[in-house]
């Protein structure tokens, strides 16, 4: 018989699991202010251990001196005559009971001869014995007189000691306390300050993509860095490489298949024109629809290597409204179908005529392809410069919405179509630093789709 095992089940794989991201100078602020603050901490604690034993010892001092001086005095009474009655109290007018210290002066059998006003009746200790005692309320020194016939009681109240104490531990530590909020903002300014090279360097690199692929330039960056600044523009000059490859064999193939494909497109027509309606004319007919499916391709891909030279950027400035204009009617002529343009007068941008027509032909060819053939493409210029195609359709899921313009993403549409139209004009939009974005429905409307190009303000 062999025995079996039950696997536990696998977790999610580790690289499926959520990263937490972390703040490098909120790590390096906070780590430092707790080891400021615990340091801090320990000094303070150290600082009021030492002041209260300084200061307990100082106020026992005290008690010692009043002692010594009242014995002065007490010898001099004994020389001058006989003792005083039993009890007597010295009484000071205007003296704080709690703050004054008390005395006691006794003989050495325990009878009470003289008090202090704040002394209590009985007395502080029945133990004669020379020495510091801690009693409620007092803290007490006791010492023998000189000649032997009594005994010196000194008490201090503890609420004076206990408030000498608290004060001179509030002196020494308070500071330190008060002191933090200006060591948060040293460090806090401190960390921030040092890493500020890291910034420059991340927004360098935030800089570059597809249209940018400098190198990072020299900067004033730590021994930390410096390594990540070369790996960053290996990385770029791989990329920058590995992107010119593809870019030049994109090219280099549509420009390859353009006349082939022309040339096939041709030869595909003239076959169905020569078949009529014959059997296999349709079979012709379906030649002729997939040669200029592949044209279409062609011309796409062609336009995606014109994106890449940086076109967009050459020449002077342009007037969108008359080349809207222009695709409108020649698009209308092309595909049958009604196109209005309304708003605006003028619209003048900077960059390149022939990539804004491509741009603009992309965005309202799609509109066409893919709008209610019984519903006109509405295309308006705003005076706050911008250019919005509205068509009518059903309403776009959200998350479909979302990858439309990414390259070879297609809706769910049976248009003819490459899926390349609206990657081309977000990628010519971002040369002329026009920000372009897509809704649906219209906005007040339950069906349709929105594409609007906003232009920056002209210098």
């Amino acid at each position: 018989m062999t025995a079996t095992r039950e696997q536990a089940p696998a977790g999610p794989p580790r690289s499926a699991r959520p990263h937490r991201h972390w703040s490098l100078a909120s790590r390096l602020v906070s780590g430092t202010l707790v080891a400021v603050l615990g340091a801090l901490v320990l000094l303070g604690v150290l600082v009021a251990g030492f002041t209260r034993f300084e200061v307990t010892e100082r106020l026992d001092n005290s008690l010692q001196e009043v002692a010594e001086r009242l014995e002065f005095m007490l010898s001099a009474l004994d020389r001058a005559g006989p003792a005083a009655p039993d009890g007597q109290v010295a009484r000071l007018p205007g003296t704080d009971d709690r703050r004054t210290l008390a005395y006691q002066i006794a003989t050495p059998d325990g009878r009470l001869e003289i008090r202090s006003q704040n002394a209590p009746q009985a007395l502080f200790v029945s133990d004669m014995k020379t020495g510091f005692y801690t009693v409620p309320s007092f803290r007490v020194y006791v010492t023998p007189s000189a000649s032997g016939r009594h005994v010196i009681l000194v008490g201090e109240p503890t609420f004076h000691r206990r408030e000498a104490v608290r004060h001179a531990m509030l002196i020494s530590v308070l500071p330190v306390v008060a002191f933090f909020p200006a060591i948060w903002f040293m460090v806090r300014w401190s960390v921030r300050r040092a890493l500020r090279p890291l910034t420059g360097l991340q927004n360098e690199i935030r800089s570059r993509g597809g249209a940018n692929l400098a190198p990072v330039p020299p900067l004033d960056l730590p021994d930390e860095l410096v390594t990540i600044h070369a790996a960053v523009n290996l990385l770029l000059e791989r990329l920058n490489l590995a992107l010119s490859t593809e870019r030049a064999f994109a090219a280099n193939a549509a420009h390859e298949l353009r006349n082939p494909a022309g040339a096939l497109l041709a030869q595909a027509q003239l076959l169905q024109r020569q078949l009529g309606e014959t059997l296999y004319a349709p079979r012709a007919g379906v030649i002729v629809a997939q040669a200029r499916r592949m044209g279409r391709t062609v011309e796409k891909l062609l336009q995606l290597s014109r994106i890449g030279s940086g076109m967009a950027l050459c020449g002077g400035t342009v007037d969108l409204v008359p080349v809207i204009g222009f695709l409108a009617h020649e698009l209308e002529r092309e595909k049958g179908r009604r196109m209005i343009v309304e708003g605006a007068d003028s619209l003048l941008v900077e960059g390149d005529m022939d990539t804004a027509g491509i741009m603009l032909r992309n965005l309202l060819e799609n509109a066409l392809v893919h709008g209610a053939a019984d519903q006109p493409v509405r295309v308006t210029v705003t005076p706050d410069r911008r250019v919005l195609i509205a068509n009518d359709c059903p309403a776009i899921d959200p998350a479909l919405l979302a990858t439309l313009e990414k390259p070879f993403v297609r809706g769910q549409t049976e248009a003819e179509g490459s899926g390349l139209g609206l990657a081309i004009a977000r990628q010519i939009s971002q040369l002329f630093h026009a920000e372009m974005s897509i809704c649906s429905p219209v906005p007040g409307q339950a069906r349709g789709v929105l594409v609007t190009l906003a232009f920056p303000p002209r210098d």
